[in-house]
């Protein structure tokens, strides 16, 4: 059986000489070809820099840089101009913390709530921000794999400057109830902020509400180029949210990051939006039966799913099989699917995930655990390949 993929024709049979199918979306998607069309017309046709002011090729670059502003603010109901290009979630993440430090030690509002299961780009600024005297709280997740709206509302005090939730968690794919934390904030100043580097352009309606302050992006999860991601900031009233530079030099993106626009970039990042959110429903089918196939292929080998199956996304399935080291099973399956065990920005450590075990599993169970994520272009899963390969270690 060959499983298609409208990417580039990954084969599942084990004897194919084909590549494994790739199922590490959560880690990096393959580029969208419509996606991958638009960037190579702009690298090589209308290379004109946004910033030039006295030619066509300028004027044509500065106008798909502002209707990528559109097609990126429509897909969370945000405004063009609350649109910040950046490199990615990451710096998008950084900014969105270290660029409140300068407002937070102004106003001697020096709290910070934050979760235990976020990134490492949330969790690292977060770290640094500790070291400068800041008060940061990281928050414990359910059995489940999700943090509470009440634990959150608990931990509210009059000097929380800022609350950091991650929309859907890149290990497990829980989704977190951003729209009962936004709730819980109605009646607090503090500027929310969510990572929505797996949510963005996969779970919409959260994403849409007005009380999310900053919201990171990443435009290579879902079909765009590496290298691009933005950084929402949405007014409240006519109010900017108070964000400090982390560069100097140009005055780009309303002088928060400064350099020139990478068009490409973001032109691939706008299409890759518009395409997401016009088939929005019809991936979601899909994945929905991709993810059904694949537990059902493994619930006879005991396999039990690390997160709350009814909050996590349809795109990714961490699971554990009693007995089984992920290390094994990644091996196992090298040849029929390419998949993970963690994160990949912190892979290379070797250690065990700080989000399942924040979650309480027991060592046996992290050690064991192996994600699969997939997305546009995947349309069918070996799944009976992947079981009997597992079968074998057990």
């Amino acid at each position: 059986m060959t499983v298609a993929s409208d990417y580039d024709r990954q084969s599942s049979e084990p004897t194919s000489p084909a590549r494994p199918l790739y199922l590490d979306y959560n880690a990096t998607a393959p580029v969208e070809p419509r996606v991958a069309k638009e960037v190579m017309a702009f690298l090589t046709h209308e290379f004109g820099n946004a910033g030039s002011r006295t030619h066509e090729y300028g004027q044509s670059a500065k106008e798909r840089v502002n209707r990528a502003r559109d097609e990126v603010a429509r897909v969370v109901a945000a405004k063009p101009d609350e649109v910040i290009f950046t490199s990615g979630a990451t710096e998008s993440d950084n900014l969105a913390i270290l660029g409140l430090a300068s407002h937070a030690e102004k106003t001697g509002n020096r709290h910070i709530i934050s979760t235990q299961i976020e990134h490492k780009a949330v969790l690292e600024p977060l770290g640094i921000l500790a070291d400068r005297g800041f008060d940061v709280t990281l928050l414990a997740p359910e059995d489940g794999g999700w943090v509470s709206a009440d634990a959150v509302a608990e931990a509210l005090r009059p000097d929380t400057v800022m609350v950091s939730v991650m929309a859907v968690n890149n290990e497990t794919g829980v989704i977190q109830p951003i729209d009962a934390i936004a709730e819980a904030l109605r009646d607090h100043p503090a500027i929310f902020h969510v990572d929505a580097a797996q949510a963005f352009g996969k779970l919409l309606s959260p994403l849409t509400d007005p009380r999310i302050d900053l919201l990171s992006v990443s435009g290579h999860k879902i079909g765009g180029p590496k290298g691009i991601g933005a950084l929402v900031t949405r007014r409240r009233g006519f109010k900017r949210i108070p964000l400090t530079p982390l560069m100097y030099g140009g005055g780009q993106e309303r002088g928060l990051r400064p350099g020139t626009l990478s068009v490409p970039l973001i032109a691939g990042l706008g299409t890759a939006s518009a395409i997401a959110l016009k088939e929005a429903e019809d991936r979601l089918s899909t994945a929905e039966r991709l993810r059904d196939s694949l537990i059902e292929a493994l619930e006879p080998l005991g396999a039990v799913t690390n997160g709350d199956l009814d909050r996590t996304i349809a795109t990714t399935l961490n699971f554990s099989i009693p007995g089984l080291d992920s290390e094994a099973a990644i091996l196992a399956l090298k040849d029929v699917v390419s998949v993970s065990n963690g994160s990949a920005c912190t892979s290379r450590s070797y250690e065990p995930s700080h989000v399942l075990s924040a979650a309480g599993l027991t060592a046996d169970r992290v050690a064991g655990a192996v994600r699969m994520s997939w997305g546009p272009g995947v349309t069918e899963l070996p799944v009976d390949h992947i079981a009997e390969r597992l079968k074998r270690l057990i």
